[in-house]
């Protein structure tokens, strides 16, 4: 893979930048963390050389001096709001976070339920934290938030909140995903800190959109295609525009709540520290790029791979066509087509010659393996097998997993356990060759060469089931699917 971003140099700059806003505010800074903490796979795939864990190997340089926040919206928790990354609820996965920043030696002071109004999930979520010992606050909803600065900046409205106790000189605020109220978190411990005479300060650490980029880069425009569900789209920051005669970008979000953010500030202050949006942030990702044409055609990928999403949520009733007609004009804005992604084409030319479901991998040597249905295997299973075979030097012919091995599993599947599809899994695959890599030299060997498969390129010209999508994601594969149930 071409690089097209230099990871050493973001590491080093980027902390130097955040220890730099720390001194401009003295005492205290609550800086908030949007995006991935870690596994931060969308900035992996944009930017090639960025390491989906960079803002956590950069954060652990600030450790001695850092704690973190983790924020859930009691909202959230009620309706049991779910990851979709990773497939779990956002609850379950405050406790992940923490555990793996604890891991990691790094501080997690607290958590804190936001929007709380005495959710009975809520509740039981709050007293599950309670008897681990771990600091739980909660933080309420205000009426009339975000616009009514007078309220929001009085002893009825961040006033009522419970007052996070920390420690250390940064303080790092983060969620398991959007909407949690973690710029709420922040402005609230401001208040409450004025009130305790600490003049703690604000700061935004958000990835994208990338400031010092174009607002059409493409880049910036796969930003958009992954948010597209949020609505957000990237914008001239036209404050910034009118204070320093520069343009940069920002996302309407962030633009849109700037007055109001302007006015709490001076609420707070007295005066707001910050002339814009762009000013609030941290991110120094735009000046570690090294390759710009490499991060460009990857992002382009990247918004092939959102569409192809969309469509598939559209098709499972998670996702409206709104969603798809917006990554569909960004396609077009970009230049881009389905075509660009070399794995479709391959994939379909296979389901036209062979009337069957088919799959193609493009491998890291440009190769590309193609496999269709079988009444053993799923096209799944199939590319799997001939992707690690080819990678392994062993003769496509060469049967890795006999019939006579398969049959007795598919009459389980039916039989005992009533499935419809006869078929291996990729996951049932592999481990029926797990099993004979200790007598088959041909299938350890195939089985050597599963780590290679990381990063490659996958779609299949039929949706494919929850346990093959998990498999790839566990391989680091990138998955697109035709929007057509099997």
């Amino acid at each position: 893979m071409k690089l097209g971003f230099d990871n050493d140099k973001y590491l080093k700059i980027q902390s130097q930048h955040i220890k730099e806003r720390i001194s401009r505010f003295g005492d205290k800074l609550y800086m908030e963390f949007g995006g991935k903490l870690f596994d931060d796979y969308h900035a992996s795939r944009v930017l090639p050389g960025f390491q989906p864990d960079s803002k956590l190997k950069m954060l652990m340089q600030l450790r001695d001096f850092a704690e973190i926040i983790i924020v859930i919206s009691a909202d959230d928790i009620e309706k049991n709001k779910i990851r979709g990354d990773i497939g779990i609820t956002y609850d379950k996965d405050v406790l992940r976070l923490r555990e793996e920043f604890l891991k990691r030696g790094l501080c997690v002071s607290s958590v804190v339920v936001t929007h709380y109004s005495g959710q009975k999930a809520a509740d039981i979520f709050i007293n599950r934290l309670n008897r681990m010992n771990i600091k739980t606050y909660c933080h309420y909803k205000i009426d009339g938030y975000p616009t009514n600065v007078s309220l929001i900046c009085s002893d009825e409205g961040f006033g009522k909140d419970d007052y996070v106790e920390t420690e250390k000189p940064l303080v790092v605020v983060t969620a398991p995903g959007p909407g949690s109220g973690k710029m709420a978190v922040c402005l609230s411990q401001l208040y409450q800190e004025f009130k305790r005479g600490v003049k703690a300060g604000y700061a935004k650490f958000e990835t994208f959109p990338i400031w010092n980029l174009p607002l059409k880069h493409p880049v910036n425009m796969a930003y958009e295609a992954a948010t597209a569900d949020l609505n957000d789209v990237n914008m001239i920051d036209p404050f910034h525009l009118d204070a320093y005669g520069k343009i940069t970008v920002n996302y309407n979000r962030d633009i849109e709540i700037f007055p109001v953010l302007n006015a709490i500030f001076e609420g707070i202050y007295g005066e707001n520290p910050y002339k814009s949006p762009t000013d609030m942030g941290v991110n120094m990702v735009g000046n570690c790029i090294i390759d710009d044409e490499v991060c460009c055609q990857a992002s382009k990928q990247e918004i092939i791979r959102r569409y192809y999403s969309s469509l598939n949520s559209l098709v499972d009733g998670k996702a409206s066509e709104n969603e798809v007609d917006k990554i569909s004009l960004l396609m077009r804005q970009a230049k881009c087509s389905s075509e660009d992604r070399k794995v479709v084409k391959a994939a379909k030319d296979r389901f036209e010659r062979t009337q069957l479901p088919a799959a193609a991998i493009e491998l890291e040597d440009g190769t590309i393996i193609t496999s269709k249905t079988t009444t053993l295997l799923g096209p799944s299973a199939a590319l799997i097998l001939n992707a690690i075979k080819y990678i392994a030097g062993i003769d496509h012919s060469v049967k890795l997993i006999p019939a006579e091995m398969i049959e007795p599993i598919q009459n389980m599947k039916v039989n005992c356990l009533h499935g419809n599809n006869p078929r291996l899994h990729t996951d049932e695959v592999l481990v029926a060759l797990a099993m004979l890599s200790s007598t088959d030299e041909n299938c350890k060997k195939a089985l050597d060469q599963l780590p290679k498969l990381k990063g490659c390129q996958v779609h299949s010209t039929v949706m494919l089931s929850e346990i093959d999508r998990k498999i790839f994601k566990k391989l680091g594969v990138d998955l697109t699917c035709d929007p057509i149930k099997k």
